[in-house]
């Protein structure tokens, strides 16, 4: 794989832990918190294992392949959740998870060949 191409997954999965977490710091202040709880959860999930992955991307860990299909999984998910909620927070969040799966999928593809 190209450190392009690294580069390209380590930058997608920074900005979606990023979004996550203002969006599960977001959800957390709503008023109807009680419906936003796989929101949070799955942001939070998220999160962690967007940063994990970008972890691993950056040292070239011979794992990052068998974290990205998990993360592109978990980031869909999370895309999906924060899709059925109108506020910009989830908005935002969806947008980075979306973009955060495909860098994976993307990366398992060149990783693949």
């Amino acid at each position: 794989m190209t450190s392009g191409s690294y580069e390209t997954l380590v930058d997608a999965c920074d900005a979606a832990a990023d979004a996550c977490d203002r969006c599960l710091s977001a959800c957390l202040l709503e008023p109807a918190v009680a419906q936003r709880t796989r929101c949070i959860a799955l942001a939070l999930e998220s999160a962690q294992l967007c940063r994990l992955l970008a972890g691993f991307s950056v040292r070239g860990s011979t794992f990052t392949a068998s974290v990205a299909a998990p993360a592109a999984e978990l980031c869909e998910a999370c895309a999906t959740e924060c899709a059925r909620h109108d506020a910009p927070h989830c908005t935002q969040c969806a947008a980075a998870c979306r973009s955060a799966a495909e860098a994976c999928r993307h990366m398992l593809e060149i990783h693949a060949a």
